[in-house]
């Protein structure tokens, strides 16, 4: 039976899940923090995963209409074309290194003091990167050339790494690729849909046997909690970004990092 602590629990990191999975924050690094603190462990971290549908259908909602005008036009239209083969070029490195390594990326790399690192390395990237006068090439996600949606692809693979972030990883690639705050964002958005689908679909195929009727449920609540909480970031994160820049996570991660590694020193 689930008792009320332990949904409670789930509710908390769906929350977590679907408020920054979108950011350039870690939704994993978060996860893992949280989940280490209050005392929430799922084998395998299956349930930080498969909550994750929630936050794609969150993505798929809010772009629906755009991602049906894309296909809609695929017969016809070159660059939605070229626009659906870069998104999916950029997939493929990270589709190959999680395929390959995820299982070892699990067992040596989830560990809440390399998140409170990566978080505060990445935060002073994000504190750099917005301070600095970047040659912008790109301003349509739509205009992103094959090559450039690649380089991306290999960028997100650092975000293997918990902590690091895979919207930070990918926006931070497309901005030196020479693409501006918000495209880099936007597509970092489209990109998320096949990456988190592919690790959703793996980590279910994985561990669907050890999935008991407990396990299920406590999904089903963090999956609905998380769509609520990314539906309402994704509507409003591309604005905030293309206003104020990054500075706001930035200082969030080297926040949350430090005090992550206080918790740690004094709590274990």
């Amino acid at each position: 039976m689930m008792d009320a602590m332990s949904i409670a629990k789930a509710v908390v990191l769906a929350v977590v899940e679907g408020a920054t999975e979108f950011i350039p924050v870690s939704s994993t690094g978060h996860q893992l923090l949280v989940g280490h603190f209050i005392d929430f462990h799922s084998p395998n971290n299956t349930f930080e995963v498969l909550i994750q549908l929630g936050a794609i259908l969150a993505i798929l909602a809010v772009y629906f209409r755009r991602l049906l005008g894309v296909a809609l036009a695929l017969p016809n239209d070159p660059n939605a074309r070229r626009f659906v083969l870069a998104v999916l070029l950029a997939f493929l490195p990270a589709a190959i290194v999680g395929g390959l390594f995820s299982k070892v990326i699990k067992a040596y790399l989830f560990n809440p003091w390399i998140v409170c690192a990566t978080l505060v390395a990445g935060g002073l990237v994000l504190l750099v990167l917005d301070d600095t006068e970047l040659e912008v090439k790109k301003t349509d996600v739509y205009d992103f050339s094959l090559p450039m949606a690649l380089k991306i692809g290999i960028f997100q693979c650092l975000a293997m790494i918990p902590g690091v972030s895979r919207s930070g990883a990918t926006i931070v690639g497309a901005m030196l690729m020479g693409a501006d705050k918000r495209s880099a964002t936007e597509f970092s958005f489209y990109l998320a849909m096949p990456t988190m689908a592919g690790a959703f679909a793996k980590d279910l195929l994985d561990n669907y046997k050890n999935l008991h009727a407990d396990d299920v449920g406590l999904i089903v609540i963090g999956f609905v909690v998380a769509f609520i909480a990314a539906l309402i970031v994704v509507r409003t994160v591309l604005d905030y970004v293309a206003r104020h820049g990054f500075w706001l996570f930035a200082w969030w991660r080297i926040i949350v990092g430090s005090l992550g590694f206080a918790g740690l020193i004094i709590f274990g």
